[in-house]
């Protein structure tokens, strides 16, 4: 829940957005989850993705590399339900995309 906030309120939050949010936290039974992750977003909007970012690159470095994939996957999918990824939002998950060593498995999904 806090990867897809962070990448989501990147650029400000827009209402197809929250409703997948929304949806994935049913999907998932992960409210208390989606509350806490708009929670950290809250504390600071404007540094919320680089304290993610450090965050998260802590608990996912010891992921198997297919399942770092998988989620990068998931928020570019997720990105593009609306349509389109803004510029900011592929930056972003490109730099954790680097982080987690995937970025050429994240160039090859775009390129699809």
């Amino acid at each position: 829940m806090l990867l897809k906030s962070v990448i989501f309120h990147y650029h400000g939050l827009d209402e197809q957005e929250k409703l997948d949010l929304d949806k994935t936290a049913d999907e998932l039974d992960a409210h208390v989850e989606y509350k806490w992750a708009l929670d950290f977003v809250g504390q600071d909007h404007l540094t919320s993705f680089e304290r993610a970012r450090l965050y998260l690159n802590d608990i996912i470095a010891d992921y198997p590399k297919e399942k770092r994939i998988e989620l990068i996957n998931m928020v570019w999918q997720a990105n593009n339900l609306k349509g389109y990824v803004t510029e900011m939002e592929a930056t972003a998950m490109l730099k954790l995309a680097r982080d987690w060593n995937v970025q050429r498995e994240l160039i090859d999904l775009v390129l699809k």
